[in-house]
């Protein structure tokens, strides 16, 4: 319910590459911002922490830390699947998107409410729906706190705590950078 996760970037062939490494293991994959320009969303892996950490939901998470549930044929399918992957992909774009509108959220202390309802409605079918509005305002503003972080420092460390809600930072050792 509690594991680090360590984001080191580096560059190859002049495009800066993140990967995210949990126990010393990679998760996922390596990646740049898939833009012609440098705008940060190769650090987007941070959001999908934020949705475990505050919401208890990140179906990328467990893919990624190859924790699905798959005991249950049903939730491995519906919650865990492809469906609730690509959608939780979408809505890390379209928040990524209202952020880059909005300083990446810096100073900012509410979300529009349009786009945190837009959100409920492509989660309706998902365990995700119970968690409110204000629970998912407060995973965008946890995220993005955490990723101004990360990508200010060209990576370092975020604890994530299931149990408590929350996520931690800390920048990487100078030796590291």
């Amino acid at each position: 319910r509690q594991f680090v996760a360590e984001f080191f970037q580096r560059e190859e062939g002049g495009r800066l590459k993140i990967r995210v490494n949990v126990d010393g293991i990679q998760m996922g994959q390596e990646l740049t911002d898939n833009a012609h320009d440098d705008d940060g969303y190769r650090f987007h892996d941070v959001f999908h922490l934020a949705c475990a950490a505050v919401l208890g939901w990140s179906p990328v998470t467990r893919r990624n830390l190859h924790c699905k549930r798959r005991s249950k044929s049903t939730i491995d399918e519906v919650e865990d699947g492809g469906r609730a992957i690509v959608t939780e992909e979408g809505i890390s774009a379209l928040v990524f998107a209202y952020a880059s509108e909005h300083a990446s959220l810096e100073g900012v202390h509410a979300v529009d409410y349009d786009l945190l309802e837009a959100i409920k409605i492509v989660t309706s079918k998902f365990e995700v729906a119970v968690c409110t509005t204000g629970e998912w305002e407060k995973a965008i503003l946890m995220g993005y706190s955490i990723w101004r972080l990360v990508e200010e420092n060209g990576g370092g460390t975020v604890v994530v705590n299931l149990d408590r809600r929350l996520l931690a930072y800390t920048p990487p050792c100078a030796a590291r950078r």
